[in-house]
């Protein structure tokens, strides 16, 4: 199976070759998250960690497209959108929601938490599982509601 990154990169020459520019803008992008990350550090990242940098970067999307909402700028919210979906088709099957609740409920049962304080536990138990195929911040409002109980 090939790599993530090797996959971005196969992309970035097909958009090219399609003339695709808003979707090469994207891709390169992502190569230049990458890269930072790489010189920065002084490592080759791993599919655990350039998945990691792939869901910051669609958090970071969600949140401009709340925060163009509020501001009404409706020509921003479509090319932040559009850039979703780009990033999205370099991230694993996003889980559907009994998917998340029933992973929540089996975490919950293995740490044996019971209350709110132990939430760090179970997302940490989740997070690594959960990487890039699902909203964190969703994730975070499931265990809240079933540790609320």
């Amino acid at each position: 199976m090939e790599s993530l990154k090797t996959r971005i990169k196969d992309d970035m020459k097909a958009s090219m070759r399609a003339k695709n520019k808003d979707r090469l803008l994207v891709i390169r992008t992502i190569l230049a998250a990458i890269k930072q990350i790489e010189v920065d550090e002084r490592i080759e990242l791993d599919e655990a960690r350039t998945l990691a940098v792939l869901d910051k970067m669609l958090k970071q999307r969600r949140e401009s497209i709340k925060q163009f909402k509020d501001g009404g700028r409706d020509d921003l919210i479509a090319i932040e959108e559009a850039e979703v979906l780009i990033i999205q088709d370099f991230l694993p099957q996003a889980l559907t929601d009994t998917e998340i609740e029933s992973m929540i409920a089996e975490v919950i049962t293995a740490t044996g938490a019971a209350s709110i304080k132990d939430m760090g536990k179970v997302m940490g138990q989740l997070k690594p599982k959960m990487q890039g195929r699902a909203d964190m911040s969703v994730v975070s409002v499931k265990i809240k509601a079933a540790l609320a109980v």
